[in-house]
């Protein structure tokens, strides 16, 4: 087999692999795992352009993202400002759980476990605040 060949042998399958693997699940990991909402309408139209080009992968692409979940939009919001954050800070700059989780559970209407053992709990410096806008108090 000639070089010219093998280029375009190897870049034909590249795209046949990236279109098996679906769009929202490549571009949108983070939203895996979720069972209903809004189809996102730009996943949905890549994954339709695989169909237009490739009707099996493309097919497979919409299927993946319907299987997995990435292809509707996140619902609600997923995040908290910083500033509404610092009352969870005690006066010796330490988090207070209880406060931190009824904050969590106001904001984002999610009840998080944070006395789960599987939580991963990191201790921050002051730049990482400083980034946010935030000033230690302790």
């Amino acid at each position: 087999m000639r070089t010219p060949q093998r280029i375009v042998s190897g870049l034909l399958a590249a795209a046949l692999l990236v279109q098996l693997s679906g769009c929202g699940t490549l571009f949108y990991p983070e939203r895996r795992g979720q069972l209903k909402g809004q189809i996102d309408p730009a996943v949905a139209a890549l994954d339709a352009i695989g169909i237009l080009f490739f009707v099996i992968p493309g097919l497979i692409a919409f299927a993946i993202d319907f299987g997995t979940g990435a292809i509707y939009l996140p619902e609600g919001r997923y995040s908290v400002a910083p500033e509404r954050l610092q009352d969870a800070l005690g006066s010796d700059g330490r988090v207070d759980h209880a406060r931190l989780r009824a904050i969590l559970q106001e904001e984002l209407a999610r009840d998080l476990p944070l006395d789960d053992p599987r939580l991963i709990h990191r201790d921050g410096n002051a730049s990482q605040l400083a980034a946010y806008g935030l000033r230690p108090t302790a």
